[in-house]
């Protein structure tokens, strides 16, 4: 590095160029030699000492007496490196507070260390709890992470989607928003790895981390049956994966429980709970959002003076205060950070070259009663 200042001619104002009409500034105690500097001959303090900018490895080098490679490797973790000569390239990384250039590291590799994360909506709890997971698995491994929401319109998740992958992010997490993904197919071709989270996508080439709605159902409807509900019907939100999944569950486990799930007890909603004639005495519900409309439309309805307090509600999904409602809320739970820490865990062993084909990981789940739903047909119902 020179330790000589280049000059530029030219009329300036101040210390360094031709005043009006003044003479060359000279060096004094408190400042260099100016006219000095314009014939090349100023030193610089700290000789071979880096005085502004971003230090480098060059710089590094120099400090701790080694070649550029050398810190290179210590730097990038790689191996042939003594700890003694280790210890020197580190202590002069934190002496000249040095930070590796990821941009570089992004022409030589061809990675850049970051990963995109695409929630539905920030105000579901179940989406933030994801993301921590995931940024969990980031943290450990070293990767940043970038992240925005849809509010479940497809149109806004393509562009996000595509303005991360112009970004060159190495890979994406997604909790889908309704709709096609084709958009993605020359994406992951193009090698950016992609796991969705929560819900499934329309698209069978990409890693995908679920709550086992089979499962969720089973275990509700076995539950309610188990506290002589016959006529169990199934709260369902608009045609998405996830309702499309658990409404199938639903129906199995009813079908294995001999009871009979017909079309009116599939198509619920808060009309329907709120009518006084409702045909089920048990509710299944598919999502947090659901299993709360239910239990306002129930609470609502003139003929029943304890609150709703005679159907009983399964829920899926845990939320927040689920436990301190009268009663309690009984739900199917499962883990979401668990969900986001694995979805995680996925993307990058695609990065690393996993070549397996497309994987579904179901989250477990569990019934936690609570006593929404751990009572007997009011006396006297039609369907006892």
């Amino acid at each position: 590095m020179s330790n000589q200042v280049q000059t530029v001619d030219g009329n300036t104002d101040g210390a360094g160029g031709h005043g009006a009409g003044g003479p060359e500034a000279r060096g004094t105690a408190n400042g260099p030699d100016w006219g000095a500097a314009r014939a090349g001959r100023v030193d610089v303090p700290g000789q071979g000492h880096r005085t502004g900018g971003r230090p480098t490895m060059k710089d590094v080098a120099s400090r701790a007496g080694v070649a550029l490679k050398t810190v290179s490797r210590v730097v990038n973790s790689e191996p042939g490196v003594t700890p003694e000569t280790a210890g020197r390239v580190l202590g002069a990384i934190e002496e000249l507070g040095f930070r590796r250039n990821e941009s570089a590291r992004l022409l030589r590799t061809g990675r850049t260390a970051t990963l995109g994360f695409i929630a539905a909506s920030w105000a579901d709890p179940d989406d933030v709890a994801v993301y921590q997971g995931v940024e969990g698995v980031a943290r450990e491994h070293g990767y940043l992470m970038y992240s925005g929401s849809t509010d479940r319109e497809p149109a806004r998740e393509e562009g996000l989607a595509l303005a991360m992958c112009a970004r060159r992010v190495d890979g994406l997490i997604i909790i889908p928003a309704p709709g096609s993904h084709d958009y993605l197919v020359s994406e992951i071709e193009a090698g950016v790895a992609t796991v969705f989270a929560l819900s499934a996508p329309e698209l069978g080439r990409a890693d995908a981390v679920l709550p086992d709605a089979r499962g969720a159902a089973q275990a509700a409807i076995t539950h309610l049956a188990a506290h002589g509900h016959r006529r169990i019907g199934f709260v369902g939100g608009p045609a998405v994966e996830q309702h499309a999944a658990l409404r199938d569950g639903y129906a199995q486990a009813m079908a294995a429980a001999g009871l009979p799930a017909d079309p009116g007890g599939q198509a619920l909603g808060a009309a329907a709970l709120a009518d006084a004639g409702l045909p089920v005495t048990a509710v299944f519900c598919a999502s947090q959002a659901l299993t709360r409309t239910a239990l306002r439309a129930l609470a609502g309805r003139a003929d029943d003076p304890s609150g709703g307090r005679r159907v009983a509600v399964v829920g899926f999904g845990d939320f927040e205060l689920a436990d301190v409602l009268s009663p309690p809320v009984t739900v199917v739970s499962y883990d979401p950070v668990w969900i986001g820490y694995t979805a995680g865990e996925l993307l990058l062993r695609r990065l690393a070259g996993q070549q397996a084909p497309p994987n579904l990981v179901a989250a477990p789940v569990r019934l936690i009663a609570r006593g929404s739903a751990e009572f007997p047909p009011a006396s006297g119902s039609l369907f006892w």
